[in-house]
């Protein structure tokens, strides 16, 4: 990627270390989030369409993906 990415990690998080985080920013112009693990941040990042991730979040807003 060309550009940097800036990570936002969301206020629902616990401070378990369970968290991922994601950049929205990059939507605009490359069409993707990244993903990554909030614990590794060198580690790898998963780059997922825009309209993957927004589909992503409204099944876990509508509670269509389960417990």
């Amino acid at each position: 990627m060309t550009e940097n990415p800036q990570w936002f990690k969301s206020s629902y998080s616990d401070t378990g270390g369970n968290c991922v985080e994601v950049a929205r920013n990059l939507v605009p112009t490359l069409g993707v989030v990244p993903v990554r693990d909030s614990k590794t941040l060198a580690g790898p990042v998963l780059n997922l369409p825009a309209p993957a991730f927004a589909a992503f979040i409204e099944g876990v807003k509508g509670g269509q993906l389960g417990a």
